[in-house]
């Protein structure tokens, strides 16, 4: 029998990229731990501007609405998405939604909106086919809806499942502080990306899930 042996090239690239998946799974796993901590905290939800600090602002902790679970949860992994999305805005301002009659970027308010955040996993990130199939979703995955009376919305998947359903759980905030709930399926989804805060794309080709 003849054995062939693969080149020396197929197999690092194998290996690379059996790391970059690990890697990716590791941090998964880190932000689904935070995103579940935020559950333990009292919020009110209060989206009202306010002036914060740059780079590392945030609005008090016991306020705060679906990007600020979004937020912080990648902050306490280190990622500061007010910092990533602000310094992206500046360099390509025009890639991102014109919806708030703005002329430059806000980092006090950008980061914290989820057409923003939109825009952003889906020029940094890896953009994932909508589907109604739950073993799409995996943990760490950041999901958007759009709520009745046009209000969008933002989670993160977390790493368990409903008993009942057997959807995944999402850690939100819809108005009642930061839950774990079996929600996935509950509105229309407008995304589904996976962002581990390296970026590992140029933004003129983002990458897609197969």
């Amino acid at each position: 029998m003849e054995v062939r042996r693969l080149p020396l090239v197929v197999l690092l690239l194998g290996a690379s990229l059996a790391g970059v998946r690990e890697a990716g799974a590791e941090f998964a796993g880190k932000l689904v731990e935070a995103a579940r901590e935020r559950t333990q905290h009292r919020v009110t939800y209060d989206g009202s501007y306010r002036k914060i600090d740059y780079p590392g602002g945030d609005v008090p902790d016991h306020i705060g609405v679906c990007t600020d679970v979004v937020v912080r949860s990648y902050r306490a992994v280190g990622v500061d998405l007010q910092k990533a999305v602000h310094e992206d805005m500046s360099r390509d301002f025009g890639a991102y939604p014109q919806n708030w009659g703005l002329s430059r970027p806000d980092p006090n308010i950008d980061h914290r909106r989820v057409p923003n955040l939109q825009a952003f996993f889906s020029r940094w990130g890896t953009v994932v086919a909508i589907s109604r199939d739950p073993d799409d979703y995996r943990p760490g995955d950041l999901v958007t809806w759009m709520l009745p009376g046009n209000l969008p919305h933002i989670g993160i998947v977390a790493d368990e499942r409903s008993e009942g359903s057997g959807r995944p759980l999402v850690v939100h905030n819809i108005g009642a502080g930061p839950t774990l709930a079996d929600v996935l399926f509950d509105y229309p989804i407008t995304g589904h990306y996976r962002y581990s805060g390296a970026e590992a794309t140029a933004p003129e080709h983002p990458q897609v899930a197969e």
